[in-house]
């Protein structure tokens, strides 16, 4: 796992000690992403600069060292990521004769020798893995960007002025001394809406994400003429889902666990290839449990698990999962977090995650990583299991109600809404309180006018875009501001082909899943130095997922039925069976006990007015009602505090 970065001047300057003395800061910022060594490659006469920094997986010695020149000189590489399939590659190379004389057994020299020899589109379609890397082609004088196709790893890229910059994370583009970055208003009314930023899209203007299965093309000769460039998709998960629902398994459900086991069992195996030491992620729920299984089952000595804990019950998951690593025999490392440890993080967000981002889980990622960090190098983790085999509860959620209210007139609806908020949600918890048990509900308030907002909407996946946005209107708070379109907005062709739950799926599959999920484990991570893998992100496995049936997905209003069958081959059943439990903190006591002066001070009424991002009056109104008790607006007020630290930290 490593940090690149790099620029392509099209008016290049002929001094070699120029293009140094700018990357080398560039590489400097990304030090916590490669923290073994650090290197430059640069050629004054086309104006390319390419840097690297490594965290060291494969091949520890030298050999292994980037930026990389192909044996024949034609290409060089700066590489952030891991291709699990190289071996395979190699043996393939070795068998047609074409292979180099090979320095040394790393991952990006087959890399290399594999472009060498099929091109560079067709080398991407061939390798499994989790990579964002920048290519330049000496012999055609063309540089290449790429993206894994699920988006694990980030590539940020963008012109300013007469320079094309290109890095793993924002604060490398922003040391250049081409940067004038102004923040993109839309861009921040995305974040208030979903609490990260889409894809392709940044807070800065003219700066944008890389798209997850993408290549970019940029020759030196067209970028002269028009500062223009190619996105190339090379693999598409909406032609997977399409392929998949049309084309779904014929096969009985024990056959389809074996094929699934199979292949799951091979994942694991290719991401457990590491010449330095590695563990897993452990939270005890059913994605984490079966990786782990998986890994253990294939492994001739405990695996090293993690979890941290928390002593608030309803965060806690520690119990489960020390339960299941007893179960499998695993090397066991858990920590239990004071409230005091989880809140000192909170003045490294800004850093950790250079453009804002506001997922509070990002807390306890960054404090499982770190525990994790004190033991090994790569830890394996559970991600994508819920977007993959149905296991968030808007699934369900979502598809009820809308099965109960779609048949309702609009109007009808509206005065219900209306009704269901005439309540404040602390007064609907006292009235539910006086309820049988049987019939309580926990946070009845907030459910009931959570409801509400979706009583209005007109089809189902505005219901889904409500569910999963959190300022309605973001347009309303963030001054001078028009929201973009997205993914989640955009009327996909395939629309017709999915029921109400595999658009939910789908939609987190391409935006939920790679602009926040992954997001918050690969800064969380690489801020200790930490290389996640993500078993669940082989596309072979994503590919086998959407070929499953959904009856095999979604069973009796619970998701994941056939990974539950999987996983119930290692672990049994009562240890995995409970409500599911999300991975966060207790954010709205904090936010009115020992957070509320650092809050209160970003969010000062006159702070607000003199910077003109936000309507001042809107978040005072949310700010007030969430000290009071009478609404719980954690999550509202999270998106805008997170925008606030990272502009006090990089206004400058």
């Amino acid at each position: 796992m490593c940090g690149l970065t790099g620029f392509l001047n099209i008016h290049p300057v002929t001094s070699t000690e120029r293009l140094t003395t700018q990357i080398v800061p560039m590489i400097h910022t990304l030090h916590h992403r490669g923290p073994d060594e650090g290197d430059i490659w640069v050629e004054a006469e086309t104006g390319i600069a390419l840097g690297h920094r490594r965290l060291a997986i494969l091949d520890l010695s030298p050999q292994g060292h980037q930026p990389m020149r192909s044996t024949n000189g034609r290409f060089i590489i700066v590489f952030n990521g891991e291709i699990y399939n190289y071996q395979t590659i190699r043996d393939e190379l070795e068998k047609l004769g074409t292979a180099p004389n090979w320095r040394g057994h790393s991952d990006t020299e087959v890399m290399l020798a594999a472009i060498n020899q099929w091109g560079v589109e067709n080398a991407l379609k061939r390798f499994i893995g989790m990579f964002a890397f920048a290519l330049w082609d000496r012999q055609d004088r063309v540089l290449y960007l790429a993206r894994d196709r699920l988006g694990e790893k980030p590539l940020y890229y963008g012109w300013m002025g007469d320079t094309f910059l290109f890095g793993s994370e924002l604060k490398a583009l922003r040391v250049h001394p081409a940067w004038r970055g102004e923040i993109d208003r839309n861009a921040l009314a995305l974040l208030m809406r979903y609490c990260y930023i889409p894809a392709p899209y940044s807070i800065y203007q003219g700066i944008f994400k890389l798209l997850p299965g993408t290549l970019l093309k940029l020759s030196l000769t067209k970028a002269t003429q028009n500062h223009s460039y190619d996105l190339i998709p090379y693999w598409s998960a909406k032609a997977v889902v399409e392929q998949g629902v049309t084309h779904p398994l014929q096969a009985s459900e024990a056959e389809v666990i074996q094929q699934l086991d199979t292949l799951l069992r091979d994942a694991v195996r290719q991401q457990m290839v590491a010449d330095v030491p590695l563990g897993a992620f452990l939270s005890g729920g059913v994605d984490s449990s079966t990786i782990v299984a998986l890994m253990q089952a294939q492994s001739h000595r405990p695996v090293k698990t993690f979890t941290i804990g928390f002593s608030e019950a309803g965060y806690n998951e520690a119990q489960y999962a020390k339960q299941v690593a007893r179960h499998l025999g695993t090397d066991h490392t858990e920590w239990y977090v004071t409230p005091e440890e989880a809140m000192a993080v909170i003045p490294q967000l800004p850093t950790l995650y250079d453009e804002p981002f506001a997922d509070s889980s990002q807390i306890p990622t960054f404090l499982v990583s770190r525990l994790a960090r004190q033991h090994v190098t790569v830890s394996l983790s559970g991600d994508a299991g819920d977007e993959l085999f149905g296991g968030y509860n808007r699934y369900f959620w979502g598809k009820n109600i809308w099965q109960k209210i779609g048949w309702m007139p609009r109007p009808f609806r509206g005065l219900t809404a209306k009704l269901l908020t005439s309540l404040s949600p602390p007064t609907w918890d006292k009235l539910f309180a006086l309820l049988p048990t049987q019939f309580r509900q926990t946070t009845p308030g907030e459910k009931l006018h959570k409801l509400a907002e979706t009583l209005a909407v007109a089809k189902p996946e505005e219901m889904y875009r409500r569910l999963v946005s959190h300022w309605k209107h973001p347009e309303a708070l963030v001054i001078n501001s028009c929201e973009p379109p997205t993914k989640l907005t955009a009327n996909e062709e395939l629309s017709y082909l999915l029921e109400f739950t595999q658009k939910m799926m789908y939609l987190d599959l391409v935006s939920y899943l790679p602009d926040d999920i992954l997001v918050k484990v690969d800064r969380a991570t690489m801020g200790v130095s930490l290389e996640s893998r993500v078993p669940f992100l082989d596309h072979r496995v994503v590919e086998l997922a959407w070929q499953i049936p959904q009856s095999m997905k979604i069973r009796q209003n619970q998701g994941k039925w056939i990974l539950r069958q999987v996983l119930y081959q290692y672990v049994p059943k009562a240890l995995i069976e409970r409500p599911k439990m999300g991975f966060g903190i207790p954010l709205d006591s904090w936010l009115r006990g020992p957070l509320r002066e650092w809050a209160e001070s970003l969010l000062n009424s006159q702070r607000l007015r003199q910077e003109g991002f936000f309507n001042e009056s809107l978040v005072r109104h949310k700010w007030e009602e969430h000290l009071t008790g009478k609404r719980n607006w954690q999550y509202y007020l999270w998106d805008v505090l997170m925008f606030q630290a990272w502009l006090e930290q990089n206004s400058g």
